[in-house]
Order: C-alpha cells, then sequence, then structure tokens
C-alpha cells in the first residue's frame, strides 16, 4: 500500500513587517510529513514553531515557499476555499480547550460538522458526534456541559471535535500545557491510539517528556528546523499512566 505525504514545505519562509523591520519568522524550511506519523515540533519561544503550525494550519500564508497539504496546493486556494480546507481536512486542538460554555459536550463536537458543505441531516450529526465522543472514551458526558467537566474531560472533547469530520491531519499546540501529570498521560495515550488506528498527528510542545511519547522530533531555532530525528525510547502512555498511578496509590 503506497503511503503519501500529508505535509510538504519546499523553502516555506514567513516574513512579518512590523513598521520598517522585516522579522523573519519562518526561514527557508522543506519538511516531508507522511500519513501516519507522529511527529513532535519542539523549540524555544521565539523558535518559529508556533507560525509554522498556522502556516500548516492554514490560519496564515507562506510568504514565500510552497506547501502542499494532503496532495493540494493551498497557495493557490481563495480564502473560501482554505475555510473549506480546514474544516474538511485539518482537525485543531489547542492548550485553552475553546469550547462554548453554554452547549453540551455532544453539541461542541458537532460544531465543525454544522459548517460542513456536506448538509448532514441531524440524525447523522448526533450519530457521527458520538462516535467521536466514544474515541476518546466520553460518549457517558455527551449531555454535560464545560463547566461539569474537568480539564482532562474538556480536553477530550475538543479532541472528539477535532476528529469528527475525519481530518487528514490533527494538528495540536500544547495540548497538555494546562493539565496535570496524570491527565497528561491520559491524552498523550489517545493520541497514541489514534496514531496507531493511522491518525496523522503534528504536535507542538515545549514539554521534552512530552515529545517522548511521539514518533519523530524536530527541532526550531530562530526560524529553521535544526533537528529531525525518530524519537529514542518512545514511551508508552498506557504503561507510564499505570506506573504513574501505581505509585500514587503507594504513596503513604
Amino acid at each position: 500500500m503506497d503511503v503519501k505525504p500529508v505535509i510538504q514545505l519546499d523553502g516555506v519562509e514567513k516574513v512579518y513587517q512590523t513598521g520598517e523591520v522585516a522579522v523573519k519568522a519562518v526561514r527557508g524550511v522543506s519538511l516531508t510529513v507522511m500519513k501516519g506519523e507522529f511527529v513532535a515540533v519542539m523549540g524555544a519561544s521565539g523558535s518559529g514553531k508556533s507560525t509554522l503550525m498556522n502556516l500548516i494550519g492554514c490560519l496564515d500564508r507562506p510568504t514565500a515557499g510552497r506547501y502542499l497539504l494532503d496532495g493540494e496546493e493551498v497557495g493557490a486556494l481563495t480564502k473560501s476555499e482554505l475555510s473549506g480546507l480546514r474544516n474538511q481536512r485539518l482537525g485543531f486542538v489547542f492548550q485553552g480547550f475553546n469550547l462554548l460554555s453554554r452547549t453540551s459536550a455532544l453539541e461542541n463536537v458537532e460544531l465543525p460538522l454544522l459548517y460542513s458543505p456536506s448538509g448532514h441531516g441531524r440524525r447523522e450529526l448526533r450519530r457521527r458526534s458520538l462516535a467521536a465522543l466514544e474515541q476518546v472514551g466520553l460518549s457517558d458526558r455527551a449531555a454535560h456541559h464545560p463547566s461539569q467537566l474537568s480539564g482532562g474531560q474538556q480536553q477530550r472533547v475538543a479532541i472528539a471535535r477535532a476528529l469528527v469530520n475525519e481530518p487528514a491531519l490533527l494538528l495540536a499546540d500544547e495540548p497538555t500545557g494546562n493539565l496535570d501529570t496524570r491527565t497528561s498521560l491520559e491524552i498523550m495515550g489517545i493520541f497514541q491510539e489514534l496514531n496507531r488506528k493511522g491518525m496523522t498527528i503534528l504536535m507542538v510542545t515545549h514539554e521534552m517528556d512530552i515529545a517522548r511519547y511521539c514518533r519523530r522530533e524536530i527541532t526550531m531555532r530562530d526560524g529553521k528546523i535544526v533537528g529531525d530525528i525518530p524519537v529514542a525510547g518512545r514511551l508508552d502512555a498506557a504503561a507510564e499512566l499505570a506506573r504513574w498511578r501505581g505509585g500514587e496509590e503507594a504513596a503513604p
């Protein structure tokens, strides 16, 4: 079976003009991510990793270079076409969850489907949204509002929302940044299980221990990729969570 690139960047640059000063946030980045990879993007503040994530997520356009997402050249698309691309082929998970507080978990997950050109009926909306919640182990909380959920459960809802349109690529920006150790392990366990099932995941993180749950680690500095290596000694989140729980129970 052919494995095709989901992300192809060729000499991509992003320059921001601040007054008379040109700030080069991304400098000639070339990168290929194949279907089924799980990649961590790391770097200090100002390294360009967040800008790169915005470019890959079609939230911003490159100043120069070429970007193909799932085989389609992004630079030639209109704003409307980019919006459709984000809705249909990309799933986003953010550090802050970004859930609507006055709607249920199920309704939050349904949101991307409401903007889909497919025009799903009410029954199909509910079926697909419940299936996405089931993937993250939260179907029994479908009627709960965000205020009734823990931080980890809210992040699970956000992941389900990102999955509901069956995207080609899942983008996660510091997804464990607001979570404690146990909950972070649970979230990484979900990502690893999704990846085992074939989901392509690109995750920005500044935490080296979190990057160890990915398969590949990219390091950025001054807008450039300065490291691109397979993760040595990759950790299994489920095993680490079991070990962590055992240590907690043994503590006096």
